[in-house]
C-alpha cells in the first residue's frame, strides 16, 4: 500500500493510521513494504522550496497492542545528522503527553543500499495500547500556539520590567513578537545598541533571536529559558536588569514553523540568507 499527500493538511491514510494534518506536521507518503509491519516514510519538502527535507513529526493510529513496526525515513535531503552521533526520535502518546527517546538500540542512522546509498533513518517501535494516538518527531516540537500561550501568560503578570510588542506581522498572519525586559522597557531607542530610558540614561542592548530556522526547536527551549531566568527574582538576573535591556525575539519564523518546515519561512526562502 502506498499513501501519499501533497497537502500538509490532509489526512495521509484512507485507513485512518498516519496523520501530520497538525500544527508544525510534516509527512509526505508512507508505502507498507512489510504487512502491518514495516514502512518506508517521505518528508514533504519545505513550503515553496522542496531540496530541504528534514523536520518530521506524525501521528499513527488504529494500532494494536503489543504491534511490533519498523519506520524507514527515506528522504532527508542532507546525511550530516545529530542521528550519526547517537540522537535519537522522540514520541508521545495521547496519555503520555511528555516526549521520551526511542531506546537507542531500537534506532538506526545509516546508508541504505535499497535507497541509493542515501541516509535512512530506521527505528522499532512497539505499540502498548490500541485506543491510543502515538506522535513521532524529528526534536522536541515547540510550536507557535506554544509560543503565544507562553507570552500570553507572561503579559498576565503585568510585570513592570517586560513589555511585549508586535515586531510585524508574516505573509499569513502571524504575529512576530518582541519581549523588551528590563529595567525600563518604555524607553527610547536610539540604536541597535544602546536604549534611553524615560529619565535620560543610556542603557546597553543585548538582541536575541531564535527560530529562523524552523527545524531547530531545541533553540526554543533555550530561549524560554532565558526569558524564564531574566523575570525571576535571582540577584543575578535583577542586577542584569538593572544595567541592560533584553530585546528577545522567540520566533523569528513562525509561518515555517506552523507549516512543519526545516529552514525556510512560507516564501520558501531561508531568512538566515536574506
Amino acid at each position: 500500500m502506498h499513501i501519499s499527500c501533497n497537502n500538509q493538511f490532509a489526512q495521509l491514510s484512507l485507513l485512518d493510521c498516519f496523520a501530520s494534518n497538525f500544527e508544525n506536521g510534516n509527512l509526505d507518503a508512507a508505502r507498507e513494504t512489510v504487512p502491518q509491519a514495516e514502512w518506508d516514510l517521505e518528508i514533504r519538502g519545505d513550503t515553496n522550496n522542496s531540496k530541504y527535507r528534514v523536520w518530521f513529526y506524525f501521528a499513527v493510529s488504529n494500532v494494536k497492542n503489543k504491534q511490533v513496526c519498523i519506520f524507514n525515513v527515506i528522504n532527508f535531503s542532507k546525511g550530516r545528522s545529530l542521528y550519526r552521533e547517537g540522537m535519537t526520535p522522540l514520541v508521545r502518546s495521547t496519555k503520555r503527553t511528555h516526549w521520551q527517546r526511542i531506546p537507542s538500540r531500537n534506532s538506526f542512522y545509516y546508508k541504505s543500499p535499497k535507497h541509493k546509498m542515501n541516509y535512512v533513518l530506521s527505528f522499532i517501535f512497539e505499540f502498548d495500547n490500541e485506543d491510543e494516538e502515538y506522535f513521532f518527531a524529528y526534536s522536541f516540537p515547540y510550536t507557535y500556539s506554544d509560543l503565544q500561550k507562553y507570552l500570553y501568560q507572561i503579559e498576565s503578570r503585568k510585570l513592570s520590567f517586560c513589555k511585549r510588542e508586535l515586531l510585524c506581522k508574516t505573509i499569513l498572519q502571524r504575529r512576530v513578537d518582541l519581549l523588551v525586559i528590563g529595567k525600563d522597557p518604555r524607553g527610547t531607542r536610539n540604536s541597535l545598541s544602546q536604549i534611553e530610558s524615560r529619565r535620560g540614561e543610556r542603557r546597553r542592548v543585548v538582541f536575541v533571536s531564535a527560530r529562523v530556522h524552523p527545524g531547530e526547536s531545541p533553540a526554543s527551549y533555550m530561549c524560554h529559558g532565558l526569558i524564564e531566568f531574566l523575570l525571576s527574582s535571582t540577584p543575578l538576573a535583577q542586577l542584569l536588569r538593572k544595567h541592560i535591556t533584553f530585546m528577545i525575539v522567540p520566533m523569528l519564523n513562525p509561518d515555517g514553523v506552523f507549516l512543519g518546515n526545516y529552514r525556510t519561512a512560507f516564501c520558501g526562502l531561508d531568512l538566515n540568507r536574506q
